[in-house]
């Protein structure tokens, strides 16, 4: 959206002004992004929901590993710039899976929003989301609007989830 502003520069007679008083325009400044980190061992899967999720206009990191995406997040926090969300994948049969990498971000940042993605539903995990401190789930295979729906669930939630 653009804001107009009037510029009338004040003058004394028989000086030229400094600008013109044309009508000019100033672009509003762009509201933040929310920014979301991503955590899926499965590559096709990773690179499909951060172009989803940038296409609606989300600022995305994607990890491969439960502890790449502890250390990503890390980082973000330490340089001021904290995801607004996680997406992680409950099982990584070669490392830490979404769950572990929750509990060990959680331990340094309290507020963190999670949603755990997982194609098994049957785990006391994902049927208690909620018992555990993460925010949503997802199960997989995911529609495009069960995850953005997702996600704009846990963006709304109310400050006392932490953030």
């Amino acid at each position: 959206m653009k804001d107009l502003m009037f510029h009338h520069p004040l003058h004394h007679e028989g000086q030229a002004p400094a600008q013109s008083a044309a009508l000019q325009t100033e672009e509003a400044p762009a509201p933040a992004r929310k920014r979301i980190l991503v955590m899926d061992d499965e590559i096709s899967i990773l690179d499909l929901t951060a172009r989803m999720l940038g296409s609606q206009g989300y600022d995305v990191e994607a990890s491969t590993s439960g502890g790449a995406a502890v250390a990503t997040y890390r980082a973000a926090m330490e340089s001021g710039r904290r995801f607004d969300a996680l997406i992680l994948d409950l099982t990584v049969p070669a490392g830490m899976g979404g769950f572990d990498a929750f509990k060990a971000i959680q331990a340094f940042d309290p507020g963190v929003r999670a949603i755990l993605s997982s194609g098994y539903s049957h785990e006391p995990v994902v049927l208690n989301y909620k018992k555990h401190g993460l925010a949503g789930v997802v199960p997989k295979p995911y529609k495009v609007r069960d995850l953005l729906s997702a996600v704009e669930a846990v963006l709304a939630l109310p400050d006392a989830m932490g953030v």
